[in-house]
């Protein structure tokens, strides 16, 4: 049999030659060992066995997860994603006992983050035997709010018990924008970004008011590609969502709505993981949203995959080339894949600044872009080494 560090890789069937193959990732136990075993080796005589060999021409024969955040069948599936929740809801109520918070303040969208929010607020109240009624949820329409995020965001207050205000921030927004001197009719950075900022400092005062603290719920997707608005939704006093990325948010909502809740939960859930990912910064057209994420960044799938493996085993360019070929086959093609990938490295390495100054969170998986933390890399640090190995 052939094992990788602990993870099985291929075994010879019985009653044959004996012989199995597979490929061994160098890479990953050459970082690895850097990371955690260096006084292991430090001491210890190396037998080496020089060997050359043309990677480009060799065919993988070994699988890659397409979804590496999310384990690969159901069981494991399920106790992964009741850690993930457990970890969240125990960080929160930790936080909640920390700072004697009477209220939890919680931006809500209609979206997949904040549902989350939602979810794991509820149970973190559970744990300390507080009332739903201590959730605080705020929807905040503005230009680019559709009649169906509004709706469902008021439909999933309702069912799990959590009281909903609605503050339009439409006028105030415009007020903001003339005494600035922009224009209504230029719908760039500054007309997006007022929209996030008015957001966050209507949250945070009400937090003073009641006693609260603000939840953020951009999840780690949107931090590694830094699709925030700067001391806008980049901005909370704790952000329980921060280390838990975009594929793992959708299929954790999911999971939840079918297993804890009930049939008035589990439809608004659905119909929320069904919406397409939005900002909802741009004006609607006939309330219906023009501004869909995915259309930007390219697809969350390929840019999770990306960051799971650069992050989780060190892979450069060429390599989250190769890899994404294999698992994606038949999905995407070797133009969107590069073509993402270019974006991904050059949002990744441009963007570092808001992640130098993120809140806290609680870190679920084997990987986190806290500066605190798992990432400490400067701000200013050129990612040109990774593009231009990109073809």
């Amino acid at each position: 049999m052939i094992c990788e560090n602990g993870v099985f890789l291929a075994e010879a069937e019985p009653f044959t030659t004996g012989y199995c193959v597979s490929e061994v990732d160098l890479e990953f136990l050459s970082r690895e060992r850097r990371r955690f075993a260096r006084k292991l080796f430090d001491n210890t005589d190396m037998v080496r066995i020089p060997f050359s060999m043309d990677v480009a021409e060799t065919k993988l024969t070994r699988a890659f997860w397409k979804t590496p955040f999310i384990p690969d069948t159901s069981a494991s599936a399920s106790t992964r994603f009741d850690q993930v929740l457990a970890i969240q809801s125990h960080g929160l109520a930790q936080r909640i006992k920390h700072t004697n918070a009477k209220k939890l303040l919680i931006g809500v969208s209609g979206g997949v983050d904040s549902t989350l929010a939602l979810i794991v607020s509820r149970e973190a109240l559970a744990l300390l035997k507080r009332p739903a009624e201590d959730v605080v949820a705020v929807t905040m329409p503005c230009f680019g709010t559709s009649n169906r995020t509004r709706a469902n965001a008021e439909k999933l207050c309702n069912a799990l018990g959590i009281s909903m205000q609605e503050i339009n921030i439409g006028e105030s927004v415009k007020r903001h924008l003339a005494d600035i001197g922009h224009t209504m009719d230029v719908h760039d950075a500054a007309f997006e970004n007022a929209q996030a900022r008015e957001r966050t400092q209507i949250l945070m005062d009400i937090a003073n008011k009641v006693g609260g603290i603000v939840l953020g719920t951009g999840d780690m997707s949107e931090s590694a590609l830094g699709f925030s608005t700067y001391n806008g939704d980049h901005m909370s006093m704790y952000n329980i969502n921060c280390s838990v990325p975009k594929t793992l948010v959708k299929s954790l909502v999911r999971y939840l709505s079918e297993q804890d809740f009930d049939g008035a939960v589990r439809e608004v859930c659905l119909d929320i993981i069904d919406t397409p990912i939005s900002p909802e910064l741009l004006p609607v057209t006939a309330g219906e949203l023009n501004q869909r994420t995915e259309d930007i960044l390219g697809d969350y799938a390929l840019h999770d995959f990306f960051l799971y493996h650069m992050l989780d085993s060190g892979s450069g360019s060429e390599r989250l080339k190769r890899l994404a070929m294999q698992a994606f086959e038949g999905v995407y093609d070797e133009e969107k894949i590069v073509s993402q990938l270019a974006t991904f490295m050059r949002r990744f390495f441009q963007q570092q600044f808001k992640r130098n100054c993120v809140p806290d969170g609680p870190k679920v998986g084997s990987i986190s872009l806290s500066p605190r933390g798992d990432l400490r890399m400067p701000s200013d640090m050129s990612g040109a080494l990774w593009r231009d190995a990109i073809h």
